[in-house]
């Protein structure tokens, strides 16, 4: 009798621990995988119409279902549907989402991932791309794989343009401006050098401050800035490119590192593809946005060169302060400059 009950506590101790090893998710083999189908969910905050989604649309998610033989499924959902950045950024970290298009927002988490964001480093949309692509965009890759997540491709977001309720065409025009800006130390930062009055907001609640005059302007890419509707409470947009956003497809790594080789190649391939038709489609819609702006009546001002240089030579500070803060600041400067 004792023997049959020690056969049996042993059949359930093992049961137990299969049952467990298979509800692991991507702690185990892959997450969402049922019936030999992986299912991959990837969040985002831009709209259902934003080149990152068509971009995923039209290129990802055909390209990895195709090659895969329908054994990786692709579902997106845009619009911050399975929450802010932050919620689903830390939802791939630990595994509830399988892969999202993020901004440098786990820079609160290794800073140097934010400082592809620091402001003027890049001049234009080829030197970003190319910096990216290259040995500036490996380097921070790796930051983002101490975080458990696999970097896959880099998007574009934009440089960033400041609308306003008034004409900025000169330094003195930033005194007493009530600037929205991210809450994130180098954009306020930065806000702060320009000589703006700083209001850190969340997104959700900006054109709602500026429908009330609570602030006076905001930045944010152009397609932002018609996406969120900015454009109809707003007369005036500085094209001052003073920062320059990317995004990047993030999956949760232990996912990626289930997937046999082939698999992780589909994906990879899929990604970069997806985010070269991104690129196309944000700087063609760049141009398109700009014409509906003007035809809806704001002024779009392009800095002189005088101008440009003095907003320019006010990150000084910003960046005797990065210098001092961190010890690989000024050698990751150089080789972004050095990458044009």
């Amino acid at each position: 009798m004792k023997i049959k009950k020690l056969f049996l506590f042993g059949l359930i101790a093992v049961l137990m621990l299969t049952s467990v090893a298979c509800s692991q998710g991507t702690n185990g083999k892959q997450a969402g995988s049922k019936d030999g189908v992986t299912k991959i969910k990837i969040a985002n905050y831009f709209a259902e119409d934003h080149p990152q989604n068509v971009a995923l649309r039209e290129k990802f998610k055909k390209i990895v279902e195709e090659k895969t033989n329908g054994k990786v499924v692709v579902e997106i959902y845009p619009s911050n549907q399975l929450g802010d950045e932050a919620q689903f950024t830390n939802g791939v970290r630990n595994g509830t989402i399988e892969m999202a298009i993020t901004g440098m927002g786990l820079q609160t988490a290794d800073p140097k991932i934010g400082a592809v964001e620091w402001p003027f480093l890049f001049e234009s949309y080829d030197h970003a791309r190319k910096a990216l692509n290259g040995e500036v965009g490996d380097e921070i890759k790796a930051e983002f794989r101490k975080l458990g997540v696999e970097p896959l491709a880099w998007t574009v977001n934009g440089f960033r343009v400041i609308s306003a309720n008034r004409p900025i065409k000169s330094m003195d025009d930033f005194k007493g401006f009530r600037l929205r800006m991210p809450n994130i130390p180098i954009f306020v930062n930065t806000g702060k050098a320009l000589g703006a009055n700083v209001q850190p907001l969340p997104l959700s609640e900006v054109f709602t401050a500026l429908e009330q005059k609570v602030i006076d302007g905001q930045e944010n890419p152009y397609a932002t800035l018609k996406a969120s509707g900015f454009y109809e409470v707003q007369k005036y947009v500085l094209e001052s490119n003073h920062m320059f956003s990317p995004n990047v497809y993030l999956m949760n790594k232990k996912l990626f590192d289930s997937f046999d080789k082939e698999t992780q190649q589909i994906i990879k391939e899929a990604a970069q593809e997806s985010a070269n038709y991104e690129w196309e489609l944000l700087l063609k819609s760049e141009e398109d946005v700009k014409k509906f702006l003007k035809e809806k009546g704001l002024e779009i001002i392009v800095p002189d060169a005088q101008f440009k240089e003095q907003m320019v030579k006010a990150m000084d500070p910003v960046y005797q302060d990065l210098y001092k803060q961190y010890d690989w600041a000024k050698a990751f400067v150089e080789k972004v400059r050095n990458s044009k």
